[in-house]
């Protein structure tokens, strides 16, 4: 995951428990790895590899993602704060989306959320 704007490129690990958070970012295991909606978390801060600066992106924002299936880029079509119990965002798509999420800094609570859609497909 390559987030030119906030100067990050992380690789991406099965699960979202704090080993696959240590080596980069977890992906939500029920989620797609490449077709449909990327469901991706994060540490928002304390961690080599936090994303919390994602509350920074600006709809239009891009996200490139690369696999051994090839590199897509994303346009960012929501930044947001969520529920913590609000798992809707990371629902099946027809389209191809990358979700990412973190926690909201001394707001347990609350999460992070981006989306961003595919562009050029």
């Amino acid at each position: 995951m390559i987030i030119p704007q906030l100067g990050i490129r992380y690789k991406a690990f099965d699960g979202t428990d704090s080993a696959a958070m240590k080596k980069g970012v977890g992906h939500f295991p029920t989620t797609s790895a490449w077709d449909g909606n990327i469901g991706l978390c994060g540490h928002n801060r304390g961690s080599s590899y936090n994303i919390g600066s994602i509350k920074d992106l600006k709809v239009g924002d891009t996200i490139r993602y690369e696999t051994s299936e090839g590199t897509r880029t994303y346009s960012v079509s929501y930044v947001g704060i969520i529920d913590w119990t609000d798992w809707s965002y990371l629902n099946a798509t027809s389209d191809n989306r990358i979700t990412i999420i973190t926690c909201l800094a001394d707001q347990p609570s609350k999460r992070v959320c981006v989306q961003a859609v595919e562009v050029g497909s």
